[in-house]
């Protein structure tokens, strides 16, 4: 994982409530444990027509969303089944941010842990980012986990949440199992003084 540094994007905006993993990528692409052309899968069935022509009114086909990094979605996005290969399709395309109203659990989960970032704002920020982001297309936001702020493309801030832990895997550029290789020297006094034999670089390998 590469380490989650602060940047500036243009917006794709697909504000639909309840979006499922189920539309975010069809089941029928779920026998792959690669996270290669998942991108080109993000949203098929809304993306594409039959014969597999790109539909020229779907947002992600349009010129300023194919090079988006934040995606601005409707409520409870990512609801329905549990699987990572959404924020994997997500991320594959290029989206390094979602920006909801809230998120399903298991994708926010899903999300934190393949750097994909989940911001939830209010309301009213929501609404204030559609207008802005519609009436300019090319406008961008930035998105700032080290502060934890979305600058909004008037200029305006807000703050977003995100627990701690997840914060550093982001930033240090590490998974779970990463973070905890980092801290083996630390793993090995604490097991020596508590009378533990466990090996932890062996262990933790």
């Amino acid at each position: 994982m590469d380490r989650f540094t602060a940047f500036e994007s243009c917006v794709a905006v697909l504000a639909v409530d309840n979006i499922d993993t189920d539309q975010i990528i069809p089941a029928r692409f779920l026998k792959t444990i690669s996270k290669e052309g998942l991108g080109e899968q993000l949203f098929f069935d809304w993306r594409y027509e039959a014969d597999g022509s790109p539909k020229a009114d779907f947002v992600l086909n349009s010129a300023p969303a194919k090079s988006a990094q934040v995606l601005l979605a409707g409520d409870n996005f990512g609801c329905g089944s549990s699987r990572e290969h959404a924020p994997w399709a997500l991320t594959q395309f290029g989206f390094r941010a979602v920006i909801s109203t809230s998120f399903a659990d298991i994708f926010k989960g899903n999300a934190l842990k393949n750097s994909l970032l989940p911001v939830v704002v209010g309301r009213e920020i929501h609404a204030k980012l559609l207008k802005q982001v519609t009436g300019d297309p090319l406008c961008t936001v930035r998105v700032d986990l080290e502060t934890q702020t979305l600058t909004l493309p008037d200029g305006s801030e807000c703050g977003f949440a995100v627990d701690e832990f997840s914060k550093t895997c982001l930033l240090e550029g590490v998974d779970e199992l990463g973070f905890l290789l980092k801290h083996t020297d630390e793993i090995g006094v604490y097991e020596a003084g508590h009378g533990g034999g466990v090996d932890t670089a062996y262990a933790l390998t």
